[in-house]
């Protein structure tokens, strides 16, 4: 997980701008000052058109909320350190480091820095603005209207956070954290923005949706797959209607807690019946290549067999999201001989997956097709074709 890996996959996979994570930590920040920059972008000499970076930080405020910041440059980096060092103990040695301030006194810091301030992963169960928070205005009081993005996390998309009407003026971010420089893990959810320069002022308008630069596409797993899609046990994992997690207290017969899904808690805040705003950009729902070809030839998605057909595939097709959504399937086939892989992209791309959703802290379980659960429950996934364009159509 250092700069110059995540740089090198974040362009296999595809992505051009990378948020670095953890910018006020010092012997972070003092490896990204190695970096080239220009107009608040960093980049490594002689590829500025591969990957960029530009300043993110997560922190965490007195109630266990997380805030994603997006900064303009060095300086208002080392700024905001200063700002946060007299409220946090623990800022010179974690990444993402816990402040003894409120939602609101954090957006205040935030506009001080000139950064852009919204929750993340909004609607999990844990460390979440709706896990503690029944509004915005609960979280950031007056520094409401400062606020510009919902990063939606795993167990979301835009179909159930716009059932909420006091979202429908934010900008939706698709983006999830990195575990891995890898990318199975790096960009499982992404964003493309229609901007004019690679630039954090570019970045800024895309994201403010000012002078023509706007989001045209979020892409992100099916919320099912999510960990904390069904309310479920965190010990064993038996799901649970709210209905029956109220009568049982939260408790789970096991003894275990039941920790509430984010489908309940949406519907929970739900004001609205879900129309999108007109602004609203398209949710594509993707699932990594390596899941993809793992299904097919049941095998690990880190094992050397699936690593050895993804590493053929984007040595023909440029990245995995070519492979994924743009190739033709005469191209993949005649690139890859495997029947089973281009027989579960094409099953992919026409929406014939099953999905049983996860709930607790686990994944959702992903198959090609109902028949792979016959002895469980099982909720079919079955995505509009005609909503799944191309990227490279937004």
């Amino acid at each position: 997980m250092d700069l110059p890996t995540l740089a090198r996959e974040a362009a296999r996979k595809g992505i051009q701008l990378l948020g670095t994570g953890d910018c006020l930590h010092p012997k972070w920040l003092s490896g990204i000052k190695d970096l080239d920059e220009k107009d608040g972008i960093f980049y490594f000499r002689g590829k500025e058109d591969d990957t960029n970076f530009v300043l993110t930080v997560e922190v965490e405020d007195n109630k266990r909320v997380h805030h994603l910041l997006i900064l303009p440059s060095i300086a208002k980096a080392e700024q905001l350190y200063e700002s946060f060092r007299n409220y946090s103990a623990d800022i010179d040695s974690d990444g993402r480091p816990s402040l003894r301030l409120s939602g609101a006194e954090i957006a205040e810091h935030a506009k001080d820095a000139e950064a852009l301030i919204g929750p993340c992963h909004a609607f999990t169960p844990w460390t979440a603005l709706y896990a503690y928070h029944n509004s915005l205005a609960e979280c950031y009081g007056d520094m409401s209207s400062y606020v510009s993005f919902v990063e939606l996390g795993l167990s979301a998309d835009s179909s159930y956070a716009d059932k909420i009407s006091e979202l429908h003026g934010l900008t939706f971010l698709t983006n999830s954290d990195a575990h891995s420089p890898y990318p199975i893990r790096l960009a499982r959810e992404f964003n493309r923005f229609q901007m004019d320069s690679m630039s954090f002022e570019d970045l800024k308008a895309a994201i403010e949706r000012r002078n023509g630069r706007k989001p045209v596409l979020n892409v992100g797993l099916p919320p099912k797959e999510g960990k904390y899609n069904e309310s479920a046990c965190i010990r064993c994992y038996k799901h649970y209607s709210l209905r029956e997690a109220t009568i049982r207290k939260w408790r789970c017969e096991c003894k275990g807690m039941i920790k509430k899904g984010v489908r309940d808690r949406v519907n929970e805040l739900a004001d609205c019946d879900g129309t999108p705003p007109e602004h609203r950009p398209p949710y594509m729902h993707l699932i990594p290549l390596a899941e993809i070809i793992g299904l097919a030839v049941q095998r690990s998605a880190s094992s050397k067999t699936v690593t050895r057909i993804w590493e053929s595939l984007l040595a023909e097709f440029g990245t995995e999201v070519n492979v994924l959504v743009d190739a033709d399937m005469d191209e993949l086939q005649a690139a890859n001989r495997d029947v089973r892989v281009v027989d579960a992209i094409s099953a992919f791309r026409a929406g014939k997956i099953s999905i049983i959703p996860g709930g607790g802290g686990k994944y959702g379980v992903i198959a090609l097709s109902p028949e792979g659960h016959e002895d469980a429950k099982e909720e079919e996934y079955e995505r509009e074709q005609k909503g799944q364009r191309s990227l490279f159509d937004f």
